[in-house]
């Protein structure tokens, strides 16, 4: 008995010129240009289009995305690759910083430490990315994070150091 290859699996990404939210954020401050890319008037930078990462809610210190991760990020042993949940984790750290932050301020991440706690794969659904500062400041900020499955079991979490700097 012969069985039929798998349909070809393929993925086409399409986004909008980053430099035009980058330009916005030197005008806005940063919980008001999140909320602005949240309600669509500011496109999402492109890693979040080609990780299907959506910026769901921003409030000060705070930053919550979502995702859904497909075979397309599966490492060679058929589970979701660490370095997908350490991206998405450094968004939502980065962006609960940025919350914090007033019009002309920017900031880049120094460090961030990941904890896998438990495998991933398409089985496990959307899922949540929550970045929450724990000490905001006007040099270094500290934010840390936690990604919970479908079911709500964390299944990684972070901490990380940012440089905040003038634009």
């Amino acid at each position: 008995m012969t069985t039929e290859p798998d349909p070809l699996r393929r993925r086409v990404v399409e986004w909008e010129d980053p430099l035009i939210g980058a330009a916005q954020a030197k005008t806005l401050g940063g919980l008001e240009y999140l909320n602005a890319m949240i309600a669509g008037r500011i496109p999402p930078p492109p890693i979040a289009v080609l990780m299907n990462l959506e910026l769901v809610s921003a409030s000060h210190g705070t930053a919550v995305f979502t995702c859904t991760p497909d075979e397309s990020v599966y490492n060679p042993i058929g589970a979701v690759h660490g370095g997908f949940m350490c991206t998405a984790l450094d968004s939502a750290l980065g962006c609960a910083v940025h919350s914090t932050l007033r019009a002309g301020q920017g900031y880049t991440s120094l460090e961030i430490k990941v904890n896998y706690l438990r495998a991933l794969n398409t089985v496990s659904g959307t899922l949540t990315v929550t970045g929450t500062v724990t000490k905001p400041g006007s040099r270094i900020a500290f934010a840390e994070g936690v990604v919970t499955d479908s079911e709500g079991r964390t299944v990684a979490t972070a901490s990380s150091t940012l440089l905040v700097f003038e634009a």
